[in-house]
């Protein structure tokens, strides 16, 4: 992103302009082509005057005119994992994993809605008290795990 262009003008209206120009109907549509890339990613492929903020922002606009917050929720849970450990859930919780783990799970409450806080929190310390097995990696928000986690009862 250049010196805050992605503020300048109607940047709601660019991002769809430019999601539309890559064949997709909606962010979120985008955003699911590409389950696992962190949103400063997919900022960085609509244009050098997008930000990572405004997809967040424009995402959870369209999650909750669907009603689909908690899917929301969790896509933006496997973002924060996917970037945090690639590899997948570690085998071993060594302090190193933990603070990737945590700062995973700290972005991730960051990010989600008020409405969706507890749910999350409770969903967090459930992978930490009972870890799922190693390597795990979700990569959608249908993945059974999270869906176990956090399904699709609206709060």
């Amino acid at each position: 992103m250049s010196k805050g262009s992605a503020w300048q003008g109607n940047w709601r209206v660019r991002l769809y302009e430019r999601v539309r120009e890559r064949g997709y109907d909606s962010l979120t549509s985008f955003a699911e082509a590409r389950p696992t890339a962190p949103l400063y990613r997919l900022a960085e492929e609509l244009g050098e005057d997008a930000a990572g903020v405004q997809i967040l922002t424009g995402l959870l606009a369209e999650a909750e005119r669907r009603k689909q917050v908690t899917r929301f929720v969790r896509g933006v849970l496997i973002r924060m994992l996917s970037e945090s450990i690639p590899e997948g859930w570690p085998a071993v919780l060594d302090d190193e994993a933990r603070v990737e783990i945590a700062l995973a799970l700290g972005s991730w409450s960051a990010y989600t809605p008020e409405s969706h806080k507890e749910r999350a929190r409770r969903a967090g310390d459930a992978l930490l008290a009972t870890p799922p097995p190693p390597g795990w990696r979700p990569l959608s928000a249908d993945d059974e795990l999270l869906r176990t986690l956090l399904p699709d009862e609206e709060a």
